[in-house]
């Protein structure tokens, strides 16, 4: 490769750790400047309004490309058993239909907030919507609390800008508020909601009086999650009941290993009734599970290996080529499940060969990934 290739290359490489990290940090800096600007001129507002919409975009895009890479499976619970470097799901799955309510008040909240011209809305109206706002503020702070660890913490940087974006149109409703002369005070026949309409005519008072509108509404939000089987606690056991986690108050079982280059993939990631894993055996000092298909491929290959060690060098080479490829794509039971069935084939043509070559062929398949000294008496 010579000096041009070399400076393209590394230009590439930057360029795409700059998509990758780089835009993500800058639209958080970005958005924390906006909390400090007072100037607010159309030209502002109208780059801000693209900015927001360039958030929300990349945003989720970003968010689940960096879940896919976390290796965390969100439809794990800490009951279930994980392989190698696998993570629980950071929320209960039994709880996202109380996350997932959580979230669309909020976003309904800042979509009243952020749509209706203030023009057009009451002061109680824009508390409303600031409190709604509050349901998305209280899950985005759990979420960033429960994951903030190790090379998680960009997996935080879509809620807190969400958090930033409501806290600046908060900040500009306000500042707009006090610019806004309005010709005739808007009233209620209601005397109750009159005189709250009187005392919300301070627009500093907003976040105060959204929080403790928000009391009420999470009681009404909880009353109506109770109807659908919802436990009264679910917002708090969504992060509790987890294992892995800051906020966790349960312990896992220890995750199993399984090497990822081989059938070991397949034993161990298939459904129980399919692959039939009958034992955990020990690969290159890991703990593995294993099956009988993994057992007879390894004592075909020890056995080429002893008769024919050219030919087993190989079909070694070729195995570990195309071999770990196909392991990459193994992300599901159901895809374990698969290669196990189009390997079927394969094994029974091996254990023909074992038949045909070995004078113990079932001692030399149960031998396979047993340690040297459960061996003894086999051979």
């Amino acid at each position: 490769m010579d000096f041009a290739e070399q400076v393209w290359e590394q230009l590439l490489t930057l360029l795409l750790w700059f998509c990758l990290f780089g835009v993500p940090i800058l639209l958080t800096i970005f958005h924390v400047s906006c909390l400090f600007v007072k100037k607010n001129t159309p030209r502002f507002r109208k780059f801000r309004v693209i900015m927001e919409l360039f958030t929300f975009f990349l945003g989720t895009i970003y968010s689940s490309g960096y879940a896919v890479l976390s290796n965390i499976d969100f439809q794990a619970d800490w009951t279930e058993q994980l392989y190698n470097a696998q993570k629980h799901t950071p929320i209960a799955t039994w709880t996202w239909p109380t996350i997932l309510v959580f979230i669309l008040v909020g976003i309904l909240g800042y979509l009243i907030l952020r749509l209706v011209p203030l023009k057009q809305m009451p002061p109680l109206v824009v508390v409303t919507g600031i409190s709604c706002s509050y349901g998305g503020v209280l899950v985005s702070v759990l979420w960033c609390i429960q994951i903030w660890k190790e090379d998680l913490y960009w997996l935080t940087l879509f809620p807190i800008n969400c958090v930033l974006l409501l806290m600046i149109q908060v900040k500009n409703l306000i500042a707009q508020w006090k610019d806004l002369a309005r010709e005739e005070k808007r009233t209620f026949r209601n005397p109750i909601l009159n005189k709250c309409n009187e005392k919300l005519q301070n627009a500093l008072t907003w976040p105060v009086a959204a929080l403790v509108l928000f009391v009420p509404l999470l009681g009404i939000l909880i009353a109506l999650l109770a109807l659908f089987g919802q436990r009264p606690d679910s917002v708090i056991q969504a992060f509790t009941q987890t294992s892995d986690w800051n906020l966790s108050a349960r312990e896992a079982p220890q995750n199993l290993y399984y090497d990822e280059h081989y059938l070991c993939t397949v034993a161990a990631g298939g459904h129980r009734k399919v692959v039939k894993p009958i034992r955990m055996g020990r690969r290159h000092g890991h703990p593995v599970i294993v099956n009988r298909q993994l057992c007879v491929a390894n004592a075909f290959e020890q056995i080429l290996e002893e008769k024919l060690p050219k030919t087993h060098r190989v079909v070694r080479k070729l195995y570990d080529t195309y071999g770990f490829p196909v392991a990459k794509l193994i992300h599901s039971p159901f895809a374990a499940d698969v290669v196990y069935v189009l390997m079927k084939p394969l094994e029974w043509l091996f254990l023909l060969v074992i038949y045909f070559t070995d004078i113990k062929p079932e001692n030399r398949i149960a031998i396979q990934y047993l340690p040297p000294e459960d061996q003894e008496g086999l051979l």
